[in-house]
């Protein structure tokens, strides 16, 4: 369990790093191409568009072909399209690559969660995702320092060598043995459990938070270059809340395992709303670093309980983990993309006011929702999976 978790997260690290690269760059791409905000919200959020695309997919092949293959092919898939990333340097191709990025994330993360919950005993599930999540959020640490290197140094080099370590990587993977055979459920069966109200709750209490950090990775460094900070700002800002959001998620993820999982999600997306609107109001370079802090901080408490929740009511439903992860990557990706195409296109045309006002309130009426629906004390306790 130790060798698969530990390569699980390696995985994960590196998805995670090159899509947090993104944020240095948008600065250098929107003076060097002309792009609007909306359109440099686009470009941000194209990674989780690829996600998004394929969150389903990519959980119906790990749960056909077992998680080992689905991870090799999303590593092998994400160095060719790092590759072409880094070599290319007009808006389409760019989004285009960017968007098969994260058509591969989809595959690494469906396969690698699933891999780890069915090998993980039940009552060390919250910790176990915390622990995948806190080191996908560690990757978020040098996600910004590769993309302030790629600012300097050029793409190319940066991005061409995901190809190796993508490689490394796979071999690790093809050495270690699947767990379970595929299972075979129909596709009605899985529609009707996706379509139930508790799975869609949980996909809301993924989505929400991850909604405002769509948002953020647009109106943040773009409000940063504004207010005179460079690159190097911009990424030991972001660096910083991944370090607290790193230590936390795995924290969070043990105490849901202990009282449930509703009071670290409500206490976390209310300090989450909270930093929104300190985005809202700043005026100063400090105060929006801050709020960016804050924000991780928010976050690190209720990621890892929302995403352990639904491998709980997958459990509970006899539902295959692999679909949990790609619903899991569905809500965080749909979250993504509204955030930051809808984010940059608000405020290109109203400021970033009126979009983190917005946002805020979502987090709010979320918190008041999961208060209601999710259990006070006790996480869900699963059936038995019959036959």
């Amino acid at each position: 369990m130790r060798r698969l978790l530990f390569l699980a997260s390696a995985m994960i690290f590196f998805d995670v790093a090159f899509f947090a690269a993104i944020a240095p760059l948008l600065p250098g791409y929107v003076d060097d191409l002309g792009l609007s905000k909306a359109q440099a919200g686009i470009l941000s959020a194209s990674y989780a568009a690829g996600t998004l695309f394929a969150a389903l997919p990519a959980g119906f092949v790990a749960s056909r072909v077992g998680p080992r293959r689905t991870v090799i092919s999303g590593l092998l898939l994400l160095g060719v399209s790092s590759l072409a990333f880094g070599l290319v340097d007009q808006i389409v191709p760019l989004d285009t690559a960017r968007f098969t990025q994260g058509i591969a994330g989809a595959l690494i993360w469906s396969g690698a969660m699933s891999w780890l919950i069915a090998s993980a005993p039940e009552e060390k599930r919250g910790s176990v995702v915390g622990t995948a999540l806190g080191t996908a959020v560690a990757g978020a640490l040098l996600g910004p320092a590769l993309g302030a290197a790629a600012a300097t140094v050029g793409t190319g080099p940066v991005f061409g060598s995901v190809m190796i370590v993508a490689l490394a990587l796979a071999y690790a993977a093809s050495r270690l043995p699947e767990v379970g055979a595929p299972e075979r459920q129909s596709l009605h069966e899985v529609k009707a459990t996706l379509l139930s109200r508790p799975v869609r709750d949980g996909a809301i209490f993924v989505a929400v938070p991850s909604v405002m950090f769509g948002a953020i990775e647009v109106l943040v460094p773009l409000r940063i270059d504004a207010l005179g900070g460079g690159h190097g700002v911009i990424a030991g800002g972001f660096i910083a809340g991944a370090a607290l959001e790193a230590v936390l998620a795995p924290l969070a993820g043990r105490y849901s395992d202990r009282v449930g999982r509703r009071n670290p999600y409500v206490v976390g997306l209310s300090i989450c709303a909270g930093a929104v609107l300190a985005v809202a109001l700043a005026q100063t370079l400090g105060t929006v670093l801050g709020a960016l802090i804050v924000a991780s901080l928010g976050a690190g408490l209720c990621f890892a309980p929302a995403l352990t929740l639904i491998s709980d009511l997958a459990e509970s439903s006899s539902l295959h983990q692999g679909y949990a992860a790609g619903l899991s990557n569905m809500a965080w990706a749909s979250g993504q993309v509204v955030g930051g195409v809808g984010g940059g296109v608000v405020a290109s045309l109203t400021g970033n006011t009126l979009p983190s006002i917005a946002i805020a309130a979502l987090l709010l009426l979320t918190v008041v929702y999961a208060f209601r629906t999710m259990e006070p004390e006790t996480a869900p306790v699963p059936r038995p999976v019959e036959g």
